[in-house]
């Protein structure tokens, strides 16, 4: 494991394939490093307690072979363990204290300290607060084994079983995005803003709404598609289509639909059948699964923009034949949004293809699934049948707009290269869902297109910018996957209504004057308190830069979790670290409001040896 702090004054967190639960212990003991030594590790494992010089763990990691006060963990001790015990980053003293009072001054801070005390159980919050604070001073950079050397106590005693469970639900990519916060905000800050117009875009439009369900059977793929149809008696400009994100509905975004139909524009909400509410509920009773595409379908990588260039087909008849919709649907110019798994489907669409090489490559290397749902839910697409699937994209599709999108490595730089639509992206700095580095900023850098527009919720998360009756309540309190409450995100919707609107009038002969709500002073004049708000069409080379050196962190982020063997009976899984390892809800999905939220449990053994069967075929 490394505890890595790089450049520009922001916290990074990163696991280096450590393969074993004790590189997992480093998570909790990672974040301590005072000016003092410990001598002593005791470690705590069900009725079982070792303890260990800490002179013999650096003698492995410097010479690799194992002493003989370590023979009881011999199995665990190669020659990963030996590099994650090894490696070292280079902190920058001079911006590490501003950074970790910073930290320390949010509710993640707050959060980090309550959940290392679960690993770390003999130890004071204030302890370990004086000991990040110290961590972050090392001159010779930041490693396991310096963590242990600077504790100021001489024995340091972790329980393994809260550890493991630890590093398994500790989304480091999520860490990672959210200590980026206040370097976000200093960067692309606008001084002085101050923003006047003549009207407000995000205000109701003087059109009557109509609104509709239907659904649509494609018999070739033996989908039916539900469809929440918005339009006015006089519509005008491109057909919107809204694309719902994994375990949601074609409701998720009613209001910006809603708004939208009433300035005059048809809107399309679809729901996509292998991938919505409907689909997670039927698999929640479930108790195990062994590959990400048993939750999400391969296939729904495929069938997703499918869906949609299907309901423009549908919706182009109805244009042309229909007496209820004749001329409502402009298919020919189709902007889509899309929100999580939708803002993949519309990158897709806007003509962002997969590469499934880059992803298989990324995926096998991680031994087990990723920390984030993101990492795990794109890595379903790997059991498509095909190295070259089709291409996706439809040239109806004018423009796209991707909030809180999964991308991550389902495209390469390469495929986003050839998007040449206009993009509107929008990344949150708590989303624990998809990650802001991997899964948005740094595939925005990418887009070469000119007309691009990153939108910034500083403190926003995964769910913000959806309907706040959608919203799992439960998620509110969780520890890991926390949502912000409706009320605290409203301003990020009112700022959606105007941009959205604005970002669509770029395709009619209201752009010039809508153009100025697509400007860093309008979107920065809706920030509050807790939620700062930013747009940029470019990062600054400060910035970007950061993210190249930072990205390989999420990249290498690894559960370290691989399964040893099987337990006999009950009474043996009470001290099997392999039984700990098969049984732990990695991955927490989002259910709309009323619907209970689920953690899935996924035996992460089934899938390792089904890619080991396949490694081993002729």
């Amino acid at each position: 494991m490394k505890f890595s702090l790089l450049s520009s004054r922001r916290l990074l967190l990163r696991f280096d394939r450590p393969p074993t639960w004790l590189t997992s212990l480093a998570l909790a003991i990672g974040l301590a490093a005072p000016a003092q030594a410990a001598e002593q590790l005791t470690v705590r494992l069900g009725p079982v307690q070792q303890t260990v010089e800490v002179a013999d763990l650096a003698q492995f990691a410097r010479t690799g072979e194992v002493p003989d006060s370590l023979k009881l963990f011999a199995p665990l001790l190669n020659p990963d363990t030996q590099q994650a015990l090894t490696s070292r980053l280079l902190v920058e003293p001079e911006v590490a204290e501003k950074l970790m009072d910073d930290l320390m001054q949010t509710s993640a801070g707050e959060r980090i300290l309550s959940t290392i005390n679960l690993a770390l159980p003999d130890s004071s919050p204030q302890t370990i607060k004086t000991a990040i604070a110290n961590a972050t001073q090392q001159r010779e950079g930041l490693s396991v084994i310096g963590f242990l050397r600077g504790y100021p106590d001489r024995t340091v005693t972790i329980d393994a079983r809260s550890a493991i469970v630890l590093a398994s639900q500790m989304n480091l990519p999520y860490w990672h995005s959210q200590a980026l916060g206040s370097l976000l905000q200093s960067e692309l800050t606008v001084p002085d803003a101050s923003f006047q117009a003549q009207f407000d875009p995000t205000q109701l439009g003087q059109e009557w709404v109509r609104q509709q369900t239907l659904t649509f059977h494609d018999y070739d793929r033996n989908r039916s598609i539900p469809v929440d149809l918005f339009w006015s008696r006089r519509p005008r400009g491109p057909l919107i289509v809204i694309s719902h994100g994994f375990g949601a509905d074609r409701r998720f975004l009613s209001y910006l639909g809603y708004h939208l139909a009433s300035h005059g524009f048809s809107v399309a909400a679809i729901e996509h059948p292998g991938s919505n509410v409907t689909w997670l509920t039927q698999i929640a009773t479930q108790t195990s699964y062994g590959t990400p595409s048993e939750i999400l379908p391969a296939n729904e990588f495929i069938d997703r923009p499918k869906d949609v260039s299907f309901l423009l087909d549908q919706l182009g008849r109805l244009n042309d034949y229909s007496l209820t919709f004749r001329g409502k649907f402009n298919t020919e110019q189709t902007t889509v949004i899309g929100h999580s798994l939708g803002g993949y489907t519309a990158l897709a669409l806007a003509g962002g293809q997969l590469d499934l090489a880059q992803l298989r490559q990324f995926c096998d290397l991680r031994q087990t699934v990723g920390l984030s749902p993101a990492d795990w839910l794109q890595c379903a697409a790997v059991d498509l049948p095909t190295d070259q699937p089709e291409n996706l994209r439809d040239p109806r599709v004018v423009q796209a707009i991707a909030l809180n999108p999964v991308i991550g490595k389902l495209f390469s730089a390469a495929s986003l290269s050839k998007i040449t639509v206009p993009v509107m992206m929008l990344s949150s700095t708590d989303d624990a869902i998809t990650p802001a580095v991997s899964q948005q900023l740094l595939p925005f850098t990418q887009l070469q297109m000119k007309n691009k527009y990153l939108l910034t919720a500083i403190g926003g998360t995964h769910l913000s910018a959806g309907d706040p009756a959608n919203l799992n309540q439960a998620l509110t309190q969780s520890l890991f996957v926390r949502e912000r409450r409706g009320e605290d995100t409203e301003v990020l919707r009112q700022m959606l209504r105007g941009t959205t609107l604005a970002f669509v009038e770029q395709m009619t002969p209201q752009a010039r004057r809508y153009a100025p709500f697509l400007s860093s002073d309008y979107v920065q004049s809706f920030s509050s308190a807790s939620l700062q708000l930013r747009l940029s069409s470019s990062l600054p080379a400060s910035l970007s830069n950061w993210l190249s050196a930072a990205v390989p962190i999420e990249q290498f982020v690894s559960t370290a979790l691989l399964q040893q063997g099987h337990p006999r009976n009950a009474a043996e899984c009470n001290t099997s670290v392999s039984c700990v390892f098969s049984r732990l809800p990695l991955v927490m999905f989002i259910l709309p409001g009323g619907l209970p939220l689920v953690a899935g449990k996924f035996r992460l053994d089934r899938w390792q040896q089904r890619r080991d069967r396949k490694s081993h075929r002729p």
